[in-house]
Formats: structure tokens, sequence, C-alpha cells
């Protein structure tokens, strides 16, 4: 079997075994003319110098030289005085065979592009998915926060400030439940805007509210087992249950929250109940201090455990914000998760997870499975963030700026398209639900939304079963004001035109 030689200066492998009696360098020159005609080196890479790459390789230096002048002579490199020789931009015409992704005559070997083989798990997962926003964002997606005035440059500055902070001994694996002094401020800030009973020790720093949901599925699901979720609700919540092999139970949503009475009706032994009190998603509803009162009384009486995502609590415009459902556990039932996705960056993949203290040290294990912990440095930056008080101070700043986008959102949709879509303000949240008012089809509405450059999502897509009432969902936190009504413009011309059957 031939011998393989590595470069490391390039990263490339060569093999440079005998091979029909051509010289050493010949067979150097092909290799590397095949890796750039294929794509395995990129046009205008820097090639290594040649005093590095004969060390790398065990040969002299004048047989890489060789190879990089017939290289050079043939159109598939050229030096650049004495910085060194590059790979050309524009190859030659009569190159053998374009590069690997844009070759489609390649017969594939025996088996190869056959299905893949896939668990009834991996199936699962691979039929679902999750959509991100993007860091460009598009009037109306939903979910996603203003990038465009999150103090990035102080945060690069305690980054780099958190590198000089890092101890030799936090080179290493860090505990899998996070940062201990991190954990310990959230515990704090939990304690005190939330009224959480929670020690730094129960908190368990995530990537994000997904993988606190699949890390509860994984934890304390068995495949069969019932789940009360809202109807409607939240898809990435359903596809974390469905991939545990969980049963779903729809459970309607009306102005208090979740209906306890009806989930009681279809399901009286849930194993697990999720629910978004402070803000549900999609809805807006804030579940009511009875409505608490009776889901608590309800998960007690049976055994089930309550999952609480404190969805969208950061942001609330007006009115008292209820504490969160974990504060009124005196059976040790409710596991509150929330997440910085919103509150500070989606690309940081920073989440809380606190379960009840009896639960914590077996979800600190299962994480350190799973995914042993989250990165050292964002958890280390979050910590002088929150200390230095410019976390409280930028959730103060979303607020009012989340609020005047609404604001205006509300009213340019009253001025321009009152009469096909009725909206009002909510007193939370960063996204609205717009009544398409002469019966519409909520999807057919927001696949010709999408056509002219609008994204918006259908209410009866949060749907499990037939939904009960359709409508659009209008994210506006992402979207700064001039945006807003040029988009509201342009959708009013597209309902009132080829929205219009």
């Amino acid at each position: 079997m031939p011998r393989q030689y590595a470069a490391s200066g390039s990263l490339l492998a060569f093999n440079l075994e005998p091979d029909s009696g051509q010289p050493v360098y010949a067979r150097l020159y092909a290799q590397l003319r095949e890796a750039i005609l294929t794509g395995r080196v990129e046009a205008g890479t820097r090639l290594p110098a040649s005093r590095v790459l004969a060390a790398e390789l065990g040969l002299s230096r004048n047989t890489v030289v060789a190879a990089y002048t017939r290289l050079a002579d043939e159109g598939y490199a050229h030096a650049r005085g004495g910085a060194g020789v590059y790979v050309a931009s524009v190859l030659p015409e009569d190159a053998a065979f374009p590069p690997l992704e844009a070759r489609t005559d390649a017969v594939p070997d025996e088996g190869v592009g056959a299905p893949p083989v896939l668990s009834a798990r991996g199936r699962q997962l691979a039929a679902m998915g999750l959509e991100g926003g993007s860091a460009s964002p598009v009037p109306f997606v939903a979910d996603v926060p203003a990038f465009d005035v999150f103090p990035l440059d102080s945060w690069v500055r305690l980054m780099a400030r958190s590198w000089r902070q890092v101890q030799p001994d936090m080179l290493g694996y860090a505990p899998a439940a996070g940062h201990a002094p991190l954990r310990e401020t959230i515990a704090q800030n939990l304690r005190a805007t939330r009224f959480l009973r929670a020690a730094g020790s129960d908190v368990i720093m995530t990537s994000g509210s997904q993988q606190s949901l699949d890390l509860l599925a994984r934890v304390l699901l068995d495949p069969g087992e019932a789940v009360w979720v809202e109807e409607p609700g939240y898809g990435g919540t359903r596809s974390a249950f469905t991939a545990a092999g969980a049963r779903l139970v729809p459970v309607p949503v009306d102005a208090e929250g979740l209906s306890v009475e009806e989930g009681r009706r279809r399901e009286p032994l849930p194993k697990l109940i999720f629910v978004t009190p402070s803000h549900q998603y999609p809805l807006g509803v804030t579940m009511s201090m009875a409505r608490r009162v009776e889901l608590l009384a309800f998960a007690q009486s049976c055994g089930a455990l309550v999952v609480e995502d404190d969805y969208d609590s950061e942001f609330r415009y007006a009115g008292i914000t209820l504490p969160a459902l974990q504060s009124m556990d005196s059976a040790g039932q409710v596991f509150y998760l929330g997440t910085f996705s919103k509150s500070l960056l989606p690309t940081f993949r920073l989440g809380v997870l606190v379960p009840p203290p009896a639960y914590a040290a077996a979800f600190a294990n299962a994480k350190s499975v799973i995914d042993r912990h989250p990165p050292l440095l964002e958890q280390v930056t979050l910590l002088s963030f929150m200390r230095s008080g410019q976390f409280a101070a930028h959730i103060r700043r979303m607020r009012r700026i989340y609020r005047e986008r609404q604001t205006i959102l509300v009213e340019e949709i009253t001025r321009h398209m009152g009469d096909i879509v009725h909206m009002e303000p909510s007193d939370a949240g960063v996204h609205l639900i717009g009544t398409l008012k002469d019966g519409r089809d909520d999807r057919a509405f927001c696949a010709g939304a999408r056509a002219c450059g609008i994204l918006l999502r259908p209410l009866s897509d949060t749907y499990l079963g037939p939904p009960a009432r359709q409508g659009v969902l209008f994210g506006f936190a992402a979207i700064p004001p001039r945006r807003i009504i040029t988009a509201v413009r342009r959708l009013a011309d597209y309902a009132r035109n080829d929205g219009a059957g």
C-alpha cells in the first residue's frame, strides 16, 4: 500500500511512491495540478515555500522548485516577486477537468449514492430541521433580535479582556454545567427579576433553548409517554419531544393560557407539560395567576413534570410582569429554561436550564455526555457583561427600541392595510399577529409575500391539528423603522394586486 506524505504547510497529502518511472518532481507537479483543478487548493492560495515543503516531504529543494516552475510555465501558478508562489486565479483553458463541485459525469462506485441507512430516530431528526434567522434580517422575520443596535464594540472589548482573565487551569475541559461564577450571577439575576428559587449550583448552561429542550426530552421521557404541548405552539419544542419518541397531546390556549381543563380531558396522566406562561408563543397570551395555580395543582395531583419556557419575559412594555411559574412551585416539579438568543445574539449560543434541585446533578452528568460544556470564553464575557451593568442597560434599551418599532408597525399596517389586516399592539414580545380580514388563506398570503421579498409566517403552521384560526406573524424587533415603513407599503401593494385572490 503506498505511503502518504502530509505537507502541514499546505494541509495537503501527497503520494510520492514510484510510479511508471516518473521523476519525483513530475509526480509532485501532477498531484499539485490535480489538487488545483479539483478545488483542493483554491484560486489565490499561497503555496508553501519551497524550502518548507521540501523539508516536510523529505525532498530536495530543487525538486520542489522544479515542480513549482512547471506549474507556473503551464499557467497554474505564478510567483509574486519575493512574496511566494500562488495558485492562479484563472486556470488554463485546456484544463483536463473542472473542479469537483462542477463535475456531474462521474460514475459513483457501487453503493455510493444509495439512500443513507438511518435509525428511526435519525429519520425523524433528518425530516424535521429548524430554520434560523438571517444576520441581515428580512422584514418581517420573527424571533430575531435587533442586530443593528447590539453593543458589539463593548462585547468585543470584554471578550478581549476575558482572554486575559483565563487561567491555565481553565484551558482544559470545563464543568459540564457551565462556568461557576456565571451560574451564580445568573441565579442572582433570576432571583431578582423572576423570583426564582434557584442557587448557582442549580443552573445549567446550555447552547440555547433547543439544546435545553433536547436535554429535557432525553433525560425525562421514554418513548410513548404523553406530553401536553400548547396548541398553537413552537415547532422546535414539538420536534425535540417527537424525536424522543413522546406522544404529543395538543392542548388549546385561550385568553388565560393553556387550558388545564381541556388538557385533563384529552390526557389525564401526562408525563410532561410544556408551557410558555410569560408570553405564549405564538399568540402572545400571558397565563393568568388563577390558571398558574390550577396548572400546578393539577401537575402535583397526577405527578406530572412541568417545563416552563420563559419566552420573551425580558421584553414587557406595560403592566406588571408576573413571577415565573417556577417561583410558585412547592413540589419541585417545574423545570425553568431561558435563552440569551433574544436578549443578546443567537450566535453566542448561550441558554439556561434550571431543573429542580433534586434533578440538577443528573442533568449536569447527562449534559457532559451530550455536549461537554458551552464555550468558556463566551461565558466569561457574559459574566463581565452582566457584572458591569451593561446587560441590564442593554435590556432597558431594547425595551424602548422594540416598543417604538412595534408602534410603528401597528400604525403603518392600520394606515395602509387596515381593511385587509387587523393588528393590535401587545404589552410584550417581539412579534405581533395580523388577522386577515377577508378570509384569505394565510399560507398562500405568506407565500406570495415571500415572492416580493417579505418574510411572514402563517399562524396555521404553528398548529398540530386543523388550525382554529388563521393569521400572520409579523416580527418587528430586527427591522429598523424606515424598513418597516417601506416594507408595509410594499406588502400593501402586493395584497391589493397579486394577493387579492
